[in-house]
């Protein structure tokens, strides 16, 4: 597809609305508005993607900074972001680019397929689709993944996991690789903070597990989900869908509305990966 064309996952209904069926929020969409993520409007009772071909961030970068430690370790990937994100985290690390409509500049699926190829030279090994939500970006990353896996490269995504199973069902075949973000391991956590729903997520990482190399991130956040309770549970729920299943436990800095939040002790890390270790093979400490 282009820019032009009508997005994928949306049906038609009355008053020229439509709703939305990529994402678990569902949006309801009047004419001329765009739904939670800010990349899909309603014109003229069909939904556009706003952010198709555009790109607000790359970079050749090694492949354990998305992060992912098991997965071809010590290789280089080309990472590339657009705008938008359908959650709307307190303490987002990529607000700028998330939330804002940063600067961008435009580039079609063919044309980041070359320089994909042309950076092989260089160690590169694919696209890792990130800094923004690539599920807000899809039609694009769909449209590109499948040039980059007839290349013969690999696709990465670095995603919050809150997307739609019918979405995800099209584009996992095209996908090697996902790193994605388990936010906190309590239902209110997603609610008060991330404005979404943890069982979603939890859909996501598990079928995700079934059709590709999957590792898991959670940002340590002192005071909201850094209990060692919480980390146990996690951990076990990880470990009962596979105990290789990669787990990040990162640390945060504060960041966008969360400025007054100090960074997160490395001890507290350090207990977490300590409690995580006895459910999960492999678990690494990041942004230490």
């Amino acid at each position: 597809m282009n820019a032009k064309e009508p997005a994928m996952f949306f049906n038609k209904i009355e008053d020229l609305k439509v709703k939305c069926s990529l994402c678990p929020h569902k949006c309801i969409i009047d004419p001329d508005k765009t739904g939670v993520c800010g990349t899909r409007k309603n014109i003229e009772g069909s939904l556009y993607p706003l952010n198709y071909g555009k790109i607000t961030s790359i970079a050749l970068d090694p492949i354990e900074k998305k992060p992912l430690n098991n997965f071809k370790p010590g290789s280089l990937i080309l990472s590339v972001g657009s705008f938008g994100c359908n959650l709307k985290c307190s303490f987002c690390q990529n607000w700028t680019i998330a939330h804002e409509f940063s600067k961008c500049y435009e580039i079609t699926p063919e044309e980041l397929k070359k320089k994909a190829l042309e950076l092989t030279s260089k160690g590169n090994i694919g696209i890792a689709f990130t800094y923004n939500e690539p599920s807000t970006w899809y039609e694009f990353v769909y449209d590109t993944s499948i040039l980059i896996k007839k290349a013969g490269l690999s696709n990465v995504l670095v995603t919050n996991g809150y997307i739609e199973r019918k979405p995800l069902e099209k584009l996992i075949p095209f996908i090697d690789a996902m790193n994605i973000d388990l936010k906190a391991y309590t239902h209110s956590f997603y609610r008060d903070i991330c404005k979404g729903q943890l069982k979603h997520v939890k859909d996501t990482i598990e079928f995700a597990a079934s059709k590709c190399h999957v590792e898991v991130t959670m940002l340590i956040i002192p005071g909201l989900n850094d209990s060692i309770q919480d980390i146990a549970l996690a951990s076990k729920w990880l470990s009962s869908i596979s105990p290789d299943i990669v787990l990040h436990l990162t640390r945060f800095f504060p960041n966008y509305k969360m400025g007054n939040v100090v960074p997160t002790p490395i001890q507290t890390l350090e207990n977490a990966r300590k409690e995580a270790l006895k459910h999960l093979n492999f678990v690494y400490l990041g942004n230490v």
